[in-house]
């Protein structure tokens, strides 16, 4: 199920017919409080959210779900009209899986839906990946930072796992867009710096693991023993 919240009907109404007609169960709401008080009933499995709403605009909305430990793990893509790297930079930051730019085609649109539910579907018999004080358990979506549990969003997850999985070599950031992003994402790499930037920020002093590699990319250091079973 994938819920709508967006106040302008048109744009409403185009997004509920076009996923509709992909496949998709959808539900859609005009603002945050309608959202909130169906989510208590079924949660969804991503959101499509819109920056500019009443009441409680899309960044509250969103500071909301990542808050609350029934909802933090549930993809949420952002809409907006704004361009401006800032305002994409404060959707990242607040814990969104991808944006998307108001005007958009309902093909990206989609494309964007499958990538983001593609990432955040459960894994299933895959092994513990551990680097020095990193432990990333990939059946439960867990991440331990020297013992103590980190919070990530589905994306910076996925890189976290992708870099984990090739600890010790330096990857460009046009490989992580692609590896991790995949070709469907029509962002620029500064998406992964802001990315790398979150991580090294919630990993704490693990954090120190994740090496720049000036003009090229980034680089998992670590003496761990980098798969279990």
């Amino acid at each position: 199920m994938i819920h709508i919240v967006e106040d302008d009907q048109s744009i409403r109404d185009l997004e509920v017919y076009a996923l509709t007609q992909a496949g998709y169960e959808v539900r859609a709401f005009a603002d945050g409080k309608a959202f909130f008080q169906a989510i208590g009933e079924a949660p969804p499995t991503l959101v499509l959210l819109d920056v500019m709403l009443p009441g409680d605009d899309g960044y509250t909305v969103l500071c909301k779900l990542k808050a609350n430990p029934q909802t933090r793990s549930i993809p949420v893509i952002m809409l907006t009209a704004k361009g401006e790297e800032i305002d994409k930079i404060r959707a990242l930051d607040g814990g969104a899986d991808d944006y998307i730019v108001k005007p958009f085609g309902v093909m990206e649109m989609i494309a964007r839906v499958k990538a983001v539910l593609r990432r955040s579907a459960p894994k299933e018999r895959e092994p513990v990946l551990a680097v020095d004080g990193i432990v990333l358990d990939t059946k439960r979506h867990q991440v331990l930072a020297n013992g103590e549990p980190v919070t990530l969003t589905h994306m910076e997850f996925a890189l976290l796992q992708y870099m984990m999985e090739n600890k010790g070599l330096v990857l460009t950031r046009e490989c992580l867009l692609d590896a991790v992003w995949s070709m469907e994402y029509l962002g620029d790499t500064r998406t992964v710096d802001v990315h790398i930037r979150m991580l090294r920020q919630k990993l704490n002093a693990c954090g120190d693991r994740i090496r720049t590699v000036r003009g090229v990319g980034y680089c998992l250091e670590g003496m761990g023993d980098g798969i279990r079973d």
